[in-house]
């Protein structure tokens, strides 16, 4: 009998996954949706699936964080992550690895929530996305392209309303916050149109 052939992946590519640590990274999931200490408890759930996250970390009820490939995904230190949060980390399918019957998915970081960023409740964040060093993601947004530093968002797709110079953690007043926000004013249609035009 031949012996089956190797997996044949590029230095991004990671191909192989046996079942129990996927088993080990659904339980933990589910554990972390309802476990007690969002500072706590859940983060280390998190950490456990191969997640990194930062120190000082906060994480809601019922935050869904990448399924299927913790890996990617990458948070830093005092984030905020509201409840119901849906963090999406992979869409891409480059086929099935014969050895294993298992998709081949990159294993390159794919979101990355940089330190102090707080990220509202029922917030969904997709894949290949960076949100910014004290970045505001309000609720219920969709954030489909990366946040700058300092910035917050909102809709679907979240789109730039407001600067500030402090970010909003957990040892900043929120009417300090909202003392340092500066509007963003949104361009007319009639200005669109006509840069367009140019």
């Amino acid at each position: 009998m031949a012996a089956r052939p190797e997996p044949r992946c590029s230095d991004s590519v990671c191909s192989v996954q046996t079942p129990i640590p996927d088993v080990r990274n659904r339980v933990f999931q589910a554990l972390a949706l309802y476990a007690p200490g969002g500072d706590s408890m859940r983060a280390w759930l998190h950490r456990q699936r191969g997640v990194e996250i930062g120190e000082g970390t906060w994480i809601g009820l019922g935050a869904i964080i990448e399924p299927g490939f913790p890996g990617r995904v990458v948070i830093g230190k005092r984030v905020a992550i509201g409840i119901r949060v849906t963090i999406i980390a992979h869409f891409e399918y480059k086929g099935i690895d014969r050895r294993t019957g298992r998709p081949f998915v990159s294993d390159e970081v794919s979101v990355r929530i940089e330190d102090d960023a707080f990220i509202g409740p029922a917030v969904v964040i997709l894949p290949d996305v960076t949100i910014g060093e004290g970045a505001v993601v309000t609720a219920g947004s969709v954030v489909t392209r990366s946040v700058p530093p300092l910035t917050m968002v909102q809709g679907n797709p979240a789109k730039p309303v407001a600067r500030s110079s402090v970010p909003l953690g957990l040892h900043t007043p929120l009417h300090e916050y909202y003392r340092q926000l500066k509007p963003i004013r949104a361009r007319s249609k009639k200005a669109q149109r006509g840069a367009g035009t140019a």
